[in-house]
């Protein structure tokens, strides 16, 4: 397979390394420490035409591909977690569910202004007592008359809470009925509607930029139009869209490793200890060689997964084993990285300190390592 990126994917790539430098850079530790969600670097991003790579020109996106939303978040991650954490779940499970199960007044109506960026995504999943365990959920939708009626509450649901943000898709179920099967449904809950009540941000210990709050329904009612695909699909709409989910999530987790690696590099060429370079000391060149080709191996199993995506090829397996893969070097490499820079590296003075605060997260959202694992065995016929 040839990982290398066409002309359009690199110039976009490169569009993205010089507008994180120069337009989040400068400002990523502020945020970060403020917990201030930048809202003006999204409308940016709507201008570059970031916010639909994966959704076709007719429904307002570009039609990028997978490999070009890879190079993207590649770069902006690399400089700040927590845009690139946002970008990504909006491109994902945040529109991905219009695009694959929406009717065509479905997305002309919610898809294709997220795709133009004048709104954000987000799905509503995990709950108090089912993140992992999915099929566990307790949110409730029952049709009356034309009105579907939600109750429940949603916890850690990130892009809900934003200026930009539209409202989002809940995965709903109701009771079991006569085959004794639940009903899974992906239900479009718009902002503002009564009863939908946005809980305050929680206090993360990384991801500081990353809008994330609870979502509680008490009676919501939508019209009947707004289920999204067939009575029923919802949980087979959640599990499609994960899958691509978790290729982003691994690019997450490769760039927050090569950043680690760079800042490494570059503070071990310039500090010096015992009269010589800290480079030049045999523990740390090893460190930094196990870093350099754990960053390999996590951007091949990262490209793979995207370029069987765009082949339109059988890609869970390889999407499972990037996002568990990538993101436990992730935290390696952020680990690594603290100690490299010694006493400074826990000092918030340095960005190392912001993506080793950011690393553990990647290895939980998106489906936990064991869940990860889980997928794998099931793919290899476990």
């Amino acid at each position: 397979m040839d990982f290398e990126l066409t002309a359009e994917q690199q110039m976009l790539k490169d569009l993205c390394r010089d507008f994180a430098r120069k337009e989040i850079a400068p400002y990523a530790d502020e945020w970060f420490d403020a917990e201030y969600f930048p809202t003006e670097i999204f409308h940016q991003l709507a201008d570059l035409q970031l916010m639909g790579l994966l959704i076709p020109e007719e429904y307002g996106g570009t039609g990028a591909g997978t490999m070009a939303m890879v190079a993207a978040l590649e770069e902006l991650g690399k400089v700040d977690q927590s845009i690139a954490t946002t970008l990504q779940a909006h491109l994902t499970i945040g529109s991905l569910p219009f695009l694959h199960f929406g009717t065509e007044e479905q997305k002309h109506k919610w898809l294709t202004p997220l795709a133009r960026g004048e709104r954000l995504g987000a799905f509503g999943l995990t709950e108090p007592q089912a993140g992992s365990d999915a099929a566990n959920i307790q949110t409730t939708s029952r049709l009356e008359g034309d009105s579907w009626v939600v109750n429940g509450t949603k916890c850690f649901i990130s892009n809900a809470g934003t200026p930009l943000s539209y409202g989002l898709v809940a995965l709903t179920a109701d009771s079991a009925g006569g085959n004794g099967k639940r009903a899974y449904r992906a239900i479009i809950i718009p902002k503002d509607t009564p009863g939908y009540t946005v809980g305050q941000p929680y206090k993360k210990i990384g991801w500081h930029t990353v809008d994330t709050r609870e979502q509680v329904f008490e009676n919501v009612r939508v019209p009947r139009e707004n289920l999204l695909g067939e009575d029923g699909s919802g949980f087979r709409a959640f599990l499609k869209t994960l899958e691509c989910g978790r290729i982003s999530v691994a690019t997450l987790g490769l760039s927050l490793a090569e950043a680690c690696l760079n800042m490494s590099l570059r503070y071990a060429q310039e500090r010096k200890t015992f009269g010589k370079p800290l480079a030049s000391h045999q523990a740390i060149q090893f460190k930094l060689a196990d870093m350099a080709t754990q960053v390999d191996m996590a951007r091949l199993m990262v490209y793979r997964a995207a370029g069987l995506r765009d082949q339109g090829r059988p890609y869970a397996k390889e999407a499972a084993m990037a996002k568990l893969a990538s993101s436990e070097i992730a935290v390696k490499a952020a680990e690594e990285a603290v100690q490299i820079h010694g006493g400074y590296g826990y000092t918030r003075d340095f960005p190392v300190s912001r993506f080793y605060l950011d690393s553990k997260i990647l290895t939980i959202g998106e489906g936990t390592s064991e869940v990860q694992r889980m997928v794998i065995a099931r793919q290899l016929g476990c």
